[in-house]
């Protein structure tokens, strides 16, 4: 199995929104914010190939299918769509994808499967060889948001998934068309529902579990300074639920030697976590990109 990070478009958020209710003081250590507040922020997806026999994409970024003023609103930074070119740089077309796992359908993770927005023409989707895997609350939650969240979710798209009749709804650790390759965890921190994919490991060990791995944090930890577990982002519906669902998280993963893929890192795709002596998380050995990286490497390394 071999590895690629897909850039998708990138994205400046307010950084007080993305930081919650750290000081500014602190997070401007971390990220640089222009003239309006803004922080830059990546939306990438992850490829793995073959993982059960399958190409698959988890998560397509925020995409293209935003109108201009609603594009600049949200700070896209191009308007074009940015993981088809980072596809392809891979050789590979949104046709090839077998399988989109999504985290959850908020739309700077699920933007990215709609057509380039062009005046006069419906939302289309893409993807039309690929089963679209997603958690069954999430699923409920994005046809019925809470008006705190209502704006996160995109007009239509749930309508568009149901129509192709390729929609696999997971409830508990495994996807039938993932098979035992992927495990998933899951979090209702930031929304409820949002599920955390394992690719697993080459190495099992005595206490019976997967180790080395690969896991898509989504939001949970959105990139490296969401690894100090205070840390929460304004957009989180349960900022202490969350922080104890990251607790948990990081110390599997820290024992298990699993890597976090980050999503929304401007400068990082994957790092390891590992816990010191006073009990804190911290990331090693970062990677910017992966370019068909062998899982058995992320391992070993």
């Amino acid at each position: 199995m071999k590895l690629w990070s897909i850039e998708g478009n990138s994205q400046k958020l307010d950084g007080g929104s993305m930081f919650g209710n750290a000081p500014r003081a602190m997070w401007t250590k971390w990220a640089t914010p222009d003239d309006l507040n803004r922080i830059p922020l990546a939306t990438r997806g992850l490829l793995a190939t073959p993982l059960n026999g399958k190409t698959v994409l988890f998560e397509t970024g925020i995409g293209a299918f935003f109108e201009p003023k609603l594009r600049e609103r949200f700070g896209v930074q191009e308007d074009r769509h940015v993981l088809l070119d980072s596809l392809r740089a891979a050789g590979f077309e949104h046709t090839d994808i077998d399988v989109v796992v999504l985290s959850h359908l908020h739309f700077d993770h699920a933007g990215g499967l709609l057509a380039p927005w062009e005046e006069g023409r419906a939302p289309e989707l893409l993807f039309p060889n690929a089963t679209f895997v997603l958690s069954t609350p999430h699923w409920l939650r994005a046809q019925r948001p809470h008006p705190r969240d209502r704006a996160s979710f995109i007009p239509g798209l749930c309508e568009l998934l149901e129509a192709t009749g390729r929609l696999e709804f997971v409830e508990g650790a495994r996807a039938p068309s993932l098979g035992d390759a992927v495990r998933f965890h899951h979090s209702d921190g930031h929304t409820p529902g949002m599920m955390l994919a394992e690719i697993l490991g080459p190495r099992m060990q005595d206490d019976g579990l997967a180790h080395g791995g690969v896991v898509f944090c989504a939001d949970l930890v959105p990139g490296l300074p969401w690894v100090h577990v205070p840390i929460t982002m304004g957009y989180d519906r349960y900022p202490e639920l969350i922080i104890d669902e990251k607790q948990g998280f990081l110390a599997d993963m820290a024992a298990r030697e699993v890597r976090l893929f980050l999503t929304h890192d401007p400068g990082t795709a994957l790092a390891q976590v590992v816990r010191g002596d006073d009990g804190r998380f911290s990331a090693t050995r970062t990677s910017a990109t992966l370019i068909a990286r062998e899982l058995h490497a992320e391992a070993s390394s």
